[in-house]
């Protein structure tokens, strides 16, 4: 049962990446200005009207008309103004944690959630947990007490 749901998984991962790609076509100056950080106001280029932001909008383009590629262009502008630039974090190294850490987190919730529901329902009434008749003497002491109250 394990194994089915793990492949079924591993199939729904692979058609959306499959789905994503061939839906993004050919990368172009709006796509890398959504990835790329304004060093000055600190948001994405599409986001800031920073003068600086401005003149990286106008090098992306221009690059882009000259026919550079999306990496090209993001390598030039790390070297002019640091890593900070990209808003994504690398895909390699310390960076990774940033990838990782939150998979795992949901992965660990989602085993979480898994095991509390499993033991919720296999809870069976053990011990004293089990309910017992009333022996005749409690029996006649509640119904003593209970007519009582219907006076």
């Amino acid at each position: 049962m394990t194994r089915a749901w793990l492949l079924a998984a591993a199939a729904a991962c692979a058609f959306g990446l499959s789905v994503g790609a061939a839906a993004a076509g050919p990368p172009n100056a709006a796509d890398l200005e959504a990835k790329l950080v304004c060093p000055v106001c600190e948001t994405t280029l599409d986001q800031s009207n920073a003068p600086v932001a401005e003149r990286m909008k106008l090098f992306i383009r221009e690059r882009f008309a000259a026919g550079d590629s999306e990496r090209e262009i993001t390598d030039a502008l790390v070297a002019e103004f640091g890593p900070g630039v990209v808003a994504s974090p690398p895909d390699g190294g310390f960076g990774l944690l940033a990838w990782l850490l939150p998979l795992l987190g949901l992965a660990a919730g989602a085993v979480a959630v898994w095991v509390l529901v499993r033991t919720w329902t296999r809870a069976r009434p053990t011990g004293s947990d089990v309910e017992r008749p009333l022996g005749p003497e409690l029996e006649r002491r509640v119904d003593e007490e209970l007519a009582r109250f219907d006076g």
